[in-house]
């Protein structure tokens, strides 16, 4: 940690970055950061698996979705300051570290959340998290008095929503749970747009881009580890070992190619005004939550091989083929739809709804890797020469 102007004690004033500093990656503390992560998105596919496995699939899935928003969010907005006012003094470290600890206890509570519906240990470790921002956005408007208003906005509206948060469980009948939850996310989702307006913060398209990839790789890795599973049941002496090893093979066809998909196309050019950011952001919710629920869909399928699921056979292949349809529209819709031609367009959504529809048929599994293949295909004969290796990307003039 090097000294600049105005430090004091090792503290240094939290000052915007520049969003056109070159080179600019992920820092090993934001690797260190996401690594946490890894637990709680384990922990939430595992549980939702479980749950899907009782054949309370309705209900599990509202619960892993509401348990996900905990998830990104909290995710999101470390990782969006990051890139707009990150220091690497020690005040700035023990910040993100307490974050970190927030980030474990969301996957402490996560299973307990989704299983049984009991939240309190996710909102402690969510507002944990969030209210550790609230001295980091002090200490921008202390230092900052172009962002003052901003500052003050995120730190007064984060304290008053996560008071909301801590109330809202034990205070409100059980019919209001969700309702409430909704509002409050609805209040979260709008701080930002409304912060943001008094003086917009700078933020690294790059960067950002880089920052959403790595989380996309962490969700898909998760799909590897169940197509690994299926391997380990056809070594542990399954009367069926072919067909655990079919499982692994195709799943790791599909998750390679939600892979290629995602990152098929540069996606910093769409982290550049305010609105598109925002939509850029938010939009990953869904894609997120649709690459961690996949992986818990190949866990369900090695269960019915193994007969062990109280589902019927369109329901079990729901929960793999329909996270993957959703995933790869998700990607389409926001990367990949103003630049591919009309044709390229019809084939990949066309492909993604085969890919969700082929629930209702036997063979999903074959049917589904074959549409992934396709969409691949397509991609690749649409596009133009290799893109540079993210790191040695030149910043956005933007």
């Amino acid at each position: 940690m090097t000294t600049i102007p105005g430090s004091h004690l090792g503290i240094h004033p939290l000052l915007p970055r520049d969003p056109n500093e070159p080179h600019r990656t992920a820092s090993p503390l934001e690797l260190m950061f996401d690594l946490v992560f890894v637990v709680a998105v384990s922990v939430s596919a595992v549980a939702l698996h479980e749950v899907e496995l009782e054949g309370h699939v309705g209900a599990g899935v509202t619960s892993y979705l509401m348990l996900f928003f905990a998830i990104w969010w909290a995710w999101m907005t470390v990782s969006w300051f990051a890139t707009s006012f990150a220091t690497d003094d020690w005040l700035y470290r023990v910040g993100v570290i307490v974050q970190m600890a927030g980030a474990l206890t969301i996957a402490a509570g996560a299973r307990a959340g989704i299983l049984e519906g009991d939240f309190t240990w996710v909102v402690i470790g969510y507002v944990v998290m969030r209210l550790v921002s609230v001295p980091q956005w002090i200490r921008v408007a202390v230092a900052n008095p172009e962002y003052r208003r901003t500052a003050t906005v995120y730190a007064v509206g984060i304290v008053a929503i996560q008071a909301l948060w801590i109330g809202r469980q034990p205070m409100l009948p059980e019919w209001m749970q969700v309702p409430s939850f909704l509002f409050l996310v609805l209040l979260e989702v709008t701080l930002p747009a409304v912060a943001e307006q008094q003086q917009a913060t700078p933020w690294h398209p790059h960067h950002m881009a880089e920052r959403f990839g790595l989380f996309t790789i962490i969700l898909l890795g998760e799909s590897i580890l169940a197509s690994s599973n299926a391997i380990l049941a056809a070594i542990e002496g399954s009367e069926e070992p072919m067909r655990f090893i079919t499982i692994a093979g195709l799943g790791l066809v599909i998750v390679a190619a939600m892979w290629w998909t995602y990152f098929s196309r540069p996606v910093h050019p769409q982290i550049g005004a305010l609105k598109a950011s925002m939509v850029f952001g938010y939009f990953h919710y869904v894609i997120f939550a649709s690459a961690g629920a996949f992986s818990a869909g190949i866990e369900v399928a090695v269960a019915a091989a193994q007969h062990e699921v109280h589902l019927d056979e369109v329901a079990i292949r729901s929960t793999l083929t329909v996270p993957v349809a959703l995933f790869l529209i998700s990607v389409w819709w926001l990367t990949l739809r103003h630049i591919l031609p009309m044709w390229a367009t019809i084939g990949i959504v066309t492909l993604a709804i085969v890919c969700g529809a082929s629930a209702l048929v036997p063979a999903s599994l074959l049917i589904t890797a074959i549409a992934c293949i396709v969409i691949v295909v397509i991609l690749e004969v649409t596009s133009g020469p290799p893109s540079p290796v993210a790191g040695s990307l030149k910043p956005s003039k933007a």
